[in-house]
This record gives C-alpha cells, sequence and structure tokens, in this order.
C-alpha cells in the first residue's frame, strides 16, 4: 500500500507524525463503508456488536476493495457489524491521535510495518494470537512473520509486501547497445559498465535516489548488501556509520553521479517512476509500485521493460538489494470486543486465499503477497501467472528482501546526508561517514535509544 508517488512525502510526515515510511499511499478525501450509529458500549441499535475499522487513503482502487469485502463481511454476520471509515493520508495521524487521547481509537486499524515495534512498547496493540487460530500465523511466509512479531507473539497481520529497490531496463535501448537483456547486471561492477555504455545523448543509463530525503529509506535494502547491517548497532547503543563496508557504498554511489551516470538535477523523486517511463533513462531503480505506475501511465512501455533483482555489491543475487515495506491490521489493545474485531481480520487478510488473490488482481500485481496459500492461490490464476512481473520479483527480489527498520527517521536521514554529501563532492566518502557516526549517536543519546531496539 505504498502510495507510490509520494514516498518522500510520507517519509516527511514520518518526521512529524511518526507515521509510515516512505513510503507512503496517495493523500485524498474519502469516507464510508458501512458506518451504525454506535452505542458507547459497542452495541449498534441493533444489538450487533459494532467494530470500528479506520483505512488509510490509499489508491482508489484499494478504497473500492476494501468496501467490497466490509460489505461482504457484514452481509455475512448476524451479531457483528464492521463500521467502516477511511481517513485521507495527511489527516491519519492528527485523528488518530485526537482518538486515542479521547478514548475514541478504532478497533482495527491499517498500521504499516515501521510502526508496529513502537505501537507495541507504548501499549497500544493487542497481541493476536489470544483471538487468532495458530494456522493463520504458520501461513505466513517465513522472512515476513518477523515483521510483526515482538517477544514471540503477532501484534499485527500482514497484508502485503512491496520491496524498495528493482531493477527496471529498457530492452530497446539494451540491445542497440550491444548489450543482453537476458543478461542483466549482478554486481555494482556490472551495473556502472551498462550505464556507462547505455548513457548515449540526453539519455542517461540510470537513474537512482541522489537526494538525502529519498536516499535514507531507499538504500537500506544496499546497506544490509554492503555490510549485512544498518549504521547503527542491533541494540541501537551506537553508531557504526564508519565501518569500511560502508564507504564501498558510498563509492558506488558516487560513481554513478560524477560520471553522469544518472539524472544530475532530477525533476521527480525516487518513488516516482515517470523518467524511466519517458524514456529519460535506460535503467532504473525502483520500488515494486512503479509497476502499476507504468500500467497506468506508459503502457506502450511495458513491452521493452524487464526487471531483475538489484545487483548486489559481489554478484551474490540472494543478498538482499530491497527491504520489504507495506501494510499490516493492527488489533487495538482497548478494543471494545477484541475477538470480534481479531475475527474482521482473520476473515479479510487471514481466511479464504482468494480475497488476498483478489487484492493482489486488482493492485496489478505490483505488490506481493506475505501468505503461502495465497501464492498457491496465484499461481493458479491464468492472469497472475502470465503478468511479466510478479514472479521474477516475488522468487527473486521479496524472497531475499529484508524489512524496513523501525528506528527513528534522523537516523535514517544522517545516513542519507552521507551518501548525498559523498555522492555530490560536498565532502569526501570519510568525511561523510563520520559526519554520520557522529549525528546518530547524538540522536541515540538525545532520544535515550540505547538498548530500546524492539525484541523478536
Amino acid at each position: 500500500m505504498h502510495k507510490r508517488r509520494n514516498k518522500t512525502a510520507a517519509f516527511a510526515a514520518a518526521v512529524v507524525s511518526a507515521v509510515l515510511v516512505l513510503t507512503a499511499c496517495s493523500a485524498g478525501g474519502g469516507g464510508g463503508g458501512t458506518s451504525t450509529d454506535a452505542k458507547t458500549d459497542g452495541t449498534s441499535a441493533g444489538g450487533k456488536t459494532v467494530v470500528t475499522f479506520w483505512q488509510q487513503k490509499f489508491e482508489d482502487y484499494q478504497g473500492v476493495w476494501f468496501k467490497k469485502y466490509v460489505d461482504a463481511y457484514n452481509a455475512s454476520q448476524d451479531k457483528v457489524s464492521i463500521d467502516y471509515q477511511v481517513i485521507p493520508a495527511d489527516t491519519w495521524a492528527q485523528k488518530l491521535q485526537a482518538a486515542q487521547a479521547a478514548g475514541k481509537q478504532p478497533d482495527v486499524a491499517t498500521t504499516n510495518y515501521g510502526n508496529i515495534a513502537a505501537g507495541v512498547a507504548d501499549g497500544k496493540f493487542a497481541a493476536l494470537d489470544d483471538y487468532m487460530p495458530a494456522k493463520s500465523f504458520s501461513d505466513i511466509k517465513d522472512n515476513v512473520a518477523s515483521f510483526v512479531t515482538i517477544g514471540g507473539k503477532h501484534y499485527a497481520y500482514p497484508m502485503l509486501v512491496e520491496p524498495s529497490t528493482v531493477l527496471y531496463y529498457n530492452t530497446d535501448l539494451v540491445t542497440a547497445a550491444g548489450l543482453d537483456p537476458k543478461s542483466p547486471p549482478t554486481s555494482w561492477a556490472e551495473l556502472i559498465d551498462w550505464s556507462k555504455k547505455l548513457t548515449s545523448g540526453d539519455v542517461k543509463g540510470m537513474t537512482i535516489a541522489s537526494t538525502a530525503a529519498d536516499l535514507g529509506w531507499s538504500s537500506w535494502g544496499l546497506q544490509y548488501n554492503a555490510c549485512g547491517h544498518l549504521p547503527v548497532s542491533d541494540d541501537w547503543s551506537k553508531a557504526v556509520a564508519t565501518d569500511p563496508c560502508f564507504g564501498k557504498l558510498l563509492d558506488f554511489y558516487k560513481t554513478l553521479y560524477q560520471n553522469n551516470l544518472i539524472p544530475q538535477q532530477p525533476k521527480v523523486g525516487y518513488a516516482d517512476g515517470s523518467p524511466y517511463g519517458g524514456g529519460e533513462v535506460a535503467m532504473m531503480a525502483g520500488g515494486s509500485w512503479v509497476i502499476g505506475q507504468l500500467k497506468a501511465d506508459f503502457p506502450a512501455m511495458l513491452a521493452k521493460t524487464m526487471v531483475a533483482p538489484f545487483p548486489s555489491i559481489d554478484g551474490d543475487q540472494t543478498k538482499p538489494t530491497a527491504t520489504l515495506g507495506g501494510w499490516t491490521l493492527t488489533l487495538d489493545s482497548k478494543a471494545k470486543d477484541p475477538q470480534a474485531a481479531a475475527g474482521f481480520i482473520q476473515y479479510l487478510l487471514a481466511g479464504d486465499p482468494a480475497i488476498m488473490a483478489d487484492f493482489f488482481k486488482a493492485a496489478g500485481y505490483s505488490k506481493y503477497t506475505v501468505r503461502t496459500s495465497v501464492d498457491e492461490a496465484l499461481a493458479k490464476d491464468p492472469d497472475a501467472s502470465a503478468d511479466p512481473f510478479m514472479k521474477s520479483i516475488s522468487d527473486k527480489v521479496v524472497a531475499y528482501g529484508k524489512q524496513e527498520p523501525s528506528y527513528p527517521w534522523d537516523i535514517a536521514l544522517a545516513f542519507g546526508t552521507a551518501i548525498e554529501s559523498a555522492m555530490k563532492g560536498t565532502d569526501t566518502v570519510e568525511g561523510s561517514l563520520a559526519t554520520a557516526d557522529t549525528a546518530i549517536n547524538g540522536v541515540i543519546q538525545k532520544q535515550s535509544l540505547a538498548g530500546t531496539a524492539p525484541k523478536k
């Protein structure tokens, strides 16, 4: 449910309100579903238990999908009614905080992965294990289950993942440059070589994030790729940004920028794939959400586009190059009837695989399933099987993706600033990393982060 064209804006909002990363859905008005006149005890005039469900406003098709299944669920229930409300993304944090302060928070809400740990620490979410069958959790893919698990319990049920970094390339331009589109680059050195050969006239060989705000989050997968860890210790007690392996990452970005292989002054941010769709670049680092944008805005580009895992530092494609963002449903710890609320979560996200398969079809297969049973359902769907991108991204990118970190955005921004300063030459690689190290340690001290990292 990443918006997918204002991920940077979402992160900017996260700095202020602590609501998601990048990642991330288009803002807009909206509201509706199946509202009822609920009493303060959580029952309607008709005697049904009312479960309030708040959905952050995402792309329009998602609202259609949510309403379809809320209506179907309500029609099937004699004792429960879902009061479904869509909240604009730009007012989500404010309205949710106000509702919590007044004791009127929703029983169920959409929550991104990055906010789960903090919510658990603040006592906002109830463990779903007490209300949902164990088989629902065993269906979650192994590398995603940890995203919603704190202290051995599941505090959210995942809906989808979106990898932050995929390599897109124009097969016509690749062939014209004498390169083989069936053998894309697998290492950073090979990517730089391709970028040089594909840079011609007004067309750059590559596009990738180049501003601190975008680099802060879009480089997480490559940080893991270069070092096997992020620039802060696992327990958040100290910065480790001066680890020499991070120097190799900054050198990679610096080479792309200072050799004019990427746009020097991009008109849009990383989350927007229009430079690639419009033919301004031959290759693109972009999130999976760009597929939806290409299908909607640049359909002629689809036939000459191929995707691959983003190259690895050493060519090992089993190492992560992308982090996985996405959305879940959480159960409020003060829900009036937690069993009834969890029953809705079970129905929508953990029940019949056909329900979620329908979501991914509506998404144009630009988002990816977190359940083995839904994978199996999609494998039997001719439309899903025919999609030119889904299987490659699911098998080669999502399978090796890492969770987006839950530490404060200030840490991510400090490291993003280091990448930008090195790639644009305002500081040396060593100086940029030293500045980031100092800044991250400052964040740790000011926010008393040492030892507060969530324990799985």
